[in-house]
Protein backbone atom coordinates (compact mmCIF):
# COMPACT_ATOMS: atom_id res chain seq x y z
CA UNK A 1 0.00 0.00 0.00
CA UNK A 2 1.37 3.52 -0.69
CA UNK A 3 -0.15 6.60 1.14
CA UNK A 4 0.90 10.15 1.96
CA UNK A 5 0.89 11.83 5.42
CA UNK A 6 -0.88 14.81 6.23
CA UNK A 7 2.78 16.72 4.52
CA UNK A 8 2.63 14.92 1.13
CA UNK A 9 5.79 12.60 1.92
CA UNK A 10 4.97 9.36 0.57
CA UNK A 11 5.41 5.88 2.39
CA UNK A 12 4.93 2.54 1.10
CA UNK A 13 3.80 -0.04 3.28
CA UNK A 14 4.18 -3.95 2.17
CA UNK A 15 1.60 -5.51 4.79
CA UNK A 16 -0.87 -3.90 7.30
CA UNK A 17 1.78 -2.48 10.12
CA UNK A 18 1.99 -4.74 13.00
CA UNK A 19 4.58 -2.64 14.77
CA UNK A 20 3.31 0.78 15.33
CA UNK A 21 5.46 3.83 17.70
CA UNK A 22 3.33 6.69 18.62
CA UNK A 23 5.03 9.62 19.51
CA UNK A 24 1.39 12.34 19.83
CA UNK A 25 -0.47 11.58 23.08
CA UNK A 26 -3.41 12.28 21.26
CA UNK A 27 -3.06 9.91 18.61
CA UNK A 28 -2.02 7.16 21.02
CA UNK A 29 -5.27 7.32 22.50
CA UNK A 30 -6.80 7.37 19.23
CA UNK A 31 -5.43 4.26 18.03
CA UNK A 32 -6.10 2.21 21.16
CA UNK A 33 -9.63 3.53 20.18
CA UNK A 34 -9.06 1.74 16.98
CA UNK A 35 -8.43 -1.22 18.17
CA UNK A 36 -4.55 -1.37 17.25
CA UNK A 37 -3.63 -2.37 21.47
CA UNK A 38 -1.71 -5.96 20.15
CA UNK A 39 0.29 -3.37 17.59
CA UNK A 40 1.21 -0.38 19.59
CA UNK A 41 4.94 -1.04 20.99
CA UNK A 42 6.21 1.92 22.04
CA UNK A 43 4.77 5.73 23.01
CA UNK A 44 5.87 8.63 24.59
CA UNK A 45 5.92 9.02 28.05
CA UNK A 46 3.64 11.65 27.98
CA UNK A 47 1.33 9.49 26.15
CA UNK A 48 -0.51 8.55 29.41
CA UNK A 49 -4.37 7.55 28.07
CA UNK A 50 -5.78 5.18 27.84
CA UNK A 51 -4.14 5.12 31.52
CA UNK A 52 -4.23 1.05 31.92
CA UNK A 53 -3.26 -0.02 28.32
CA UNK A 54 -0.15 2.60 27.98
CA UNK A 55 1.81 1.52 31.14
CA UNK A 56 2.52 -1.32 29.68
CA UNK A 57 3.93 -0.33 26.50
CA UNK A 58 7.40 0.46 26.25
CA UNK A 59 8.44 4.35 26.09
CA UNK A 60 10.90 6.04 24.30
CA UNK A 61 11.13 9.65 25.40
CA UNK A 62 9.15 12.81 24.70
CA UNK A 63 7.66 14.42 22.56
CA UNK A 64 10.78 16.86 21.36
CA UNK A 65 13.58 14.14 22.59
CA UNK A 66 12.28 10.94 21.61
CA UNK A 67 15.34 8.16 21.70
CA UNK A 68 15.75 7.30 18.32
CA UNK A 69 18.01 4.39 18.98
CA UNK A 70 15.30 2.86 21.29
CA UNK A 71 12.54 3.54 18.59
CA UNK A 72 14.64 2.04 15.70
CA UNK A 73 15.20 -1.23 18.61
CA UNK A 74 11.84 -1.91 18.52
CA UNK A 75 11.70 -2.73 14.61
CA UNK A 76 8.54 -0.46 13.94
CA UNK A 77 6.72 -0.78 10.90
CA UNK A 78 5.46 2.62 11.46
CA UNK A 79 5.88 5.70 13.38
CA UNK A 80 3.30 7.80 13.91
CA UNK A 81 4.41 11.58 14.87
CA UNK A 82 3.18 15.12 14.30
CA UNK A 83 4.60 18.17 12.70
CA UNK A 84 3.63 20.82 15.99
CA UNK A 85 4.33 17.60 18.85
CA UNK A 86 7.56 16.28 17.01
CA UNK A 87 10.66 17.63 15.93
CA UNK A 88 11.67 17.73 11.84
CA UNK A 89 15.01 16.92 12.29
CA UNK A 90 13.66 13.49 14.16
CA UNK A 91 11.65 12.86 12.00
CA UNK A 92 14.14 13.00 8.87
CA UNK A 93 16.95 11.07 11.26
CA UNK A 94 14.31 7.99 11.85
CA UNK A 95 13.28 8.35 7.98
CA UNK A 96 17.41 8.17 7.15
CA UNK A 97 17.73 5.08 9.65
CA UNK A 98 15.07 3.23 6.52
CA UNK A 99 12.02 3.86 9.07
CA UNK A 100 8.46 4.76 7.86
CA UNK A 101 6.64 7.68 9.36
CA UNK A 102 3.28 8.97 8.84
CA UNK A 103 2.72 12.47 10.49
CA UNK A 104 -0.16 14.30 10.97
CA UNK A 105 -0.83 18.21 10.83
CA UNK A 106 -4.42 19.31 11.70
CA UNK A 107 -5.22 23.01 12.50
CA UNK A 108 -9.16 22.79 12.41
CA UNK A 109 -11.68 20.43 13.25
CA UNK A 110 -12.68 19.60 9.96
CA UNK A 111 -8.77 18.49 9.49
CA UNK A 112 -8.90 16.54 12.69
CA UNK A 113 -11.49 14.21 10.82
CA UNK A 114 -9.26 13.78 7.77
CA UNK A 115 -6.54 12.85 10.49
CA UNK A 116 -8.62 10.26 11.97
CA UNK A 117 -9.78 8.73 8.40
CA UNK A 118 -6.12 8.73 7.45
CA UNK A 119 -5.13 7.23 10.56
CA UNK A 120 -7.34 4.53 9.57
CA UNK A 121 -5.81 4.01 6.22
CA UNK A 122 -2.40 3.77 7.37
CA UNK A 123 -3.32 1.10 10.25
CA UNK A 124 -5.58 -0.51 8.10
CA UNK A 125 -8.72 0.27 10.64
CA UNK A 126 -10.76 2.12 7.67
CA UNK A 127 -13.84 1.22 9.20
CA UNK A 128 -13.22 1.63 12.66
CA UNK A 129 -11.93 4.83 11.78
CA UNK A 130 -15.42 6.04 9.99
CA UNK A 131 -17.00 5.25 12.91
CA UNK A 132 -15.07 7.43 15.17
CA UNK A 133 -15.33 10.42 12.37
CA UNK A 134 -19.23 9.83 12.69
CA UNK A 135 -19.46 9.82 15.97
CA UNK A 136 -17.21 13.09 16.33
CA UNK A 137 -19.60 14.63 13.53
CA UNK A 138 -22.70 14.28 15.46
CA UNK A 139 -20.98 15.52 18.32
CA UNK A 140 -20.10 18.64 16.37
CA UNK A 141 -23.38 18.90 14.82
CA UNK A 142 -25.15 18.88 17.98
CA UNK A 143 -22.68 21.88 19.20
CA UNK A 144 -23.66 23.87 16.53
CA UNK A 145 -27.29 23.68 17.10
CA UNK A 146 -27.06 24.30 20.20
CA UNK A 147 -25.24 27.64 19.76
CA UNK A 148 -27.79 29.49 18.27
CA UNK A 149 -27.35 33.50 18.54
CA UNK A 150 -23.84 32.36 19.76
CA UNK A 151 -22.68 31.49 16.35
CA UNK A 152 -22.64 35.30 15.45
CA UNK A 153 -22.57 36.96 18.81
CA UNK A 154 -18.99 35.93 19.89
CA UNK A 155 -17.09 36.37 22.99
CA UNK A 156 -13.88 37.91 22.63
CA UNK A 157 -11.27 35.32 24.82
CA UNK A 158 -7.80 35.23 25.50
CA UNK A 159 -6.09 31.59 25.44
CA UNK A 160 -2.70 31.96 26.69
CA UNK A 161 -0.73 28.27 26.52
CA UNK A 162 2.29 29.68 28.45
CA UNK A 163 3.94 31.79 30.71
CA UNK A 164 7.19 33.72 31.32
CA UNK A 165 6.89 34.28 28.42
CA UNK A 166 3.27 34.58 27.68
CA UNK A 167 2.27 32.68 24.56
CA UNK A 168 -0.87 31.94 22.62
CA UNK A 169 -1.89 30.53 19.20
CA UNK A 170 -3.37 32.38 16.08
CA UNK A 171 -6.31 31.16 13.71
CA UNK A 172 -3.87 28.68 11.87
CA UNK A 173 -4.40 26.21 14.56
CA UNK A 174 -6.73 23.31 15.78
CA UNK A 175 -6.98 25.02 19.53
CA UNK A 176 -8.34 28.22 17.63
CA UNK A 177 -10.37 26.30 15.20
CA UNK A 178 -11.89 24.64 18.69
CA UNK A 179 -12.99 27.80 20.00
CA UNK A 180 -14.32 29.23 16.69
CA UNK A 181 -16.80 26.04 17.24
CA UNK A 182 -17.81 27.01 20.79
CA UNK A 183 -18.65 30.33 20.06
CA UNK A 184 -15.81 32.57 20.98
CA UNK A 185 -13.91 34.36 19.18
CA UNK A 186 -9.73 34.38 19.55
CA UNK A 187 -8.28 37.70 19.86
CA UNK A 188 -4.85 36.81 18.79
CA UNK A 189 -6.36 35.07 15.39
CA UNK A 190 -4.77 37.51 13.08
CA UNK A 191 -1.09 37.54 14.54
CA UNK A 192 1.27 36.61 11.99
CA UNK A 193 2.87 33.94 13.90
CA UNK A 194 1.42 30.48 14.81
CA UNK A 195 2.47 30.83 18.49
CA UNK A 196 2.92 34.28 19.01
CA UNK A 197 4.91 35.49 22.12
CA UNK A 198 2.75 38.42 24.13
CA UNK A 199 2.81 40.30 27.16
CA UNK A 200 -0.39 41.24 29.17
CA UNK A 201 -0.84 44.51 27.80
CA UNK A 202 -0.97 43.60 24.32
CA UNK A 203 -3.94 40.69 25.34
CA UNK A 204 -5.65 43.62 27.18
CA UNK A 205 -5.28 46.12 24.46
CA UNK A 206 -7.33 43.61 22.34
CA UNK A 207 -10.49 43.86 24.87
CA UNK A 208 -10.89 40.44 26.17
CA UNK A 209 -14.13 39.36 27.55
CA UNK A 210 -13.15 36.13 29.29
CA UNK A 211 -10.33 34.46 29.86
CA UNK A 212 -9.06 30.83 29.61
CA UNK A 213 -6.28 28.70 31.21
CA UNK A 214 -5.72 25.16 30.08
CA UNK A 215 -3.44 23.12 31.81
CA UNK A 216 -1.53 21.87 28.82
CA UNK A 217 1.17 22.29 27.50
CA UNK A 218 1.51 24.98 30.33
CA UNK A 219 -0.15 23.33 33.18
CA UNK A 220 -1.97 26.33 34.78
CA UNK A 221 -3.71 26.11 38.06
CA UNK A 222 -5.23 27.85 40.78
CA UNK A 223 -2.00 29.79 41.75
CA UNK A 224 -2.00 31.00 38.45
CA UNK A 225 -6.02 32.04 37.97
CA UNK A 226 -5.04 34.28 40.89
CA UNK A 227 -1.71 35.64 40.13
CA UNK A 228 -3.58 36.89 36.73
CA UNK A 229 -6.49 37.85 38.06
CA UNK A 230 -5.02 40.70 40.50
CA UNK A 231 -3.45 42.05 37.20
CA UNK A 232 -6.55 42.43 35.67
CA UNK A 233 -9.51 45.13 35.48
CA UNK A 234 -12.15 43.70 38.01
CA UNK A 235 -14.43 43.35 35.70
CA UNK A 236 -12.47 40.52 33.75
CA UNK A 237 -10.69 39.40 36.69
CA UNK A 238 -14.02 37.46 37.54
CA UNK A 239 -14.04 35.73 34.03
CA UNK A 240 -11.26 33.45 34.31
CA UNK A 241 -11.73 29.82 33.88
CA UNK A 242 -9.75 27.10 34.38
CA UNK A 243 -9.90 24.19 31.26
CA UNK A 244 -8.88 21.43 30.29
CA UNK A 245 -5.96 21.06 27.91
CA UNK A 246 -6.38 17.85 26.23
CA UNK A 247 -10.72 18.92 25.59
CA UNK A 248 -9.14 21.63 24.14
CA UNK A 249 -5.72 20.54 22.37
CA UNK A 250 -6.10 16.59 21.69
CA UNK A 251 -7.81 15.72 18.58
CA UNK A 252 -9.53 12.23 17.67
CA UNK A 253 -11.14 9.89 19.87
CA UNK A 254 -10.87 12.73 22.45
CA UNK A 255 -13.25 14.64 20.81
CA UNK A 256 -15.88 12.53 21.33
CA UNK A 257 -15.92 13.59 25.20
CA UNK A 258 -13.64 16.56 25.43
CA UNK A 259 -15.53 19.31 22.72
CA UNK A 260 -18.86 18.47 24.66
CA UNK A 261 -17.34 19.32 28.23
CA UNK A 262 -15.73 22.03 26.88
CA UNK A 263 -18.89 23.57 25.45
CA UNK A 264 -20.65 23.08 28.45
CA UNK A 265 -18.48 24.57 30.70
CA UNK A 266 -18.19 27.31 28.39
CA UNK A 267 -21.44 27.62 28.30
CA UNK A 268 -21.96 28.62 31.62
CA UNK A 269 -19.00 30.98 31.75
CA UNK A 270 -20.95 32.65 28.58
CA UNK A 271 -24.08 32.64 30.37
CA UNK A 272 -22.44 34.33 33.63
CA UNK A 273 -21.32 37.07 31.44
CA UNK A 274 -24.05 37.47 30.14
CA UNK A 275 -26.30 38.14 33.17
CA UNK A 276 -23.87 40.09 34.97
CA UNK A 277 -24.27 42.65 31.45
Amino acid sequence: MECRDELGFALELDHPPRRIVSLVPSITETLFALGLDRQIVGVTKFCVEPADAVDAVTKIGGTKNPDLRAIAALQPDLVIANAEENRRQDIERMRARGLRVFVTYPRTVSGALQSILGLGRVTHRDSQAAGLAREVVRVVSVIETSLGIWNKLRLRVFCPIWKKPWMTFNEDTYAHDVLRLLGFLNIFADSADRYPRITLEEALDRRPQVVLLPDEPYEFGESDMAELKAELPSGLSRRIMLVSGRDLHWYGVRMITGLPELARRLGRLRASVTAAG
